[in-house]
């Protein structure tokens, strides 16, 4: 988790939301990386997509078992269906997503019926820090804005 919190604050220096993900395989080979989405112009680069389709690659398979991504908030729908679907079998994240969380903050995939594999999910690792830097880069935003506003 202490790898993702650093790709969040790449992230938080590039100008992105900042979410690091970190997916580890049971032999202890990792894959790293934070949200791009300014830097791609593609709404799909968030971390854990990056990670979990380096992985797939890497490996030259689709099925990700023996694996844990670890997140720095909790994913949204997108990532969280990704995750199901390459059958990660654990899940760790940070802070909760409160607009887009899937593992239970605004929605839970889990409680989907008739899904073929489900992972098991802790929420709140690391959470005051992961927490603490998206609301540094949400005021910084926000102070953006007004500063621009004024005459």
């Amino acid at each position: 988790m202490k790898v993702a919190l650093e790709k969040a604050e790449e992230a938080f220096q590039a100008g992105e939301v900042p979410v690091g993900a970190v997916l580890i395989e049971s032999s202890g080979r990792d894959f790293a990386d934070r949200n791009r989405t300014i830097e791609t112009g593609m709404p799909t680069s968030h971390a854990e997509l990056l990670v979990i389709t380096a992985a797939a690659k890497d490996r030259g398979d689709w099925r990700l078992d023996g694996c844990t991504l670890y997140s720095t908030l909790e994913p949204c729908l997108m990532c969280a269906g990704l995750a199901v679907l390459s059958r990660i079998p654990r899940i760790v994240y940070g802070a909760r997503d409160k607009r887009f969380g899937a593992f239970g903050s605004v929605t839970d995939v889990l409680e989907m019926t008739n899904l073929n594999h489900y992972p098991r999910v802790l929420g709140g690792c690391y959470e005051d820090e992961s927490e603490k830097l998206l609301k540094k880069f949400f005021r910084k935003g926000r102070k953006k804005k007004a500063e621009k506003k004024q005459p």
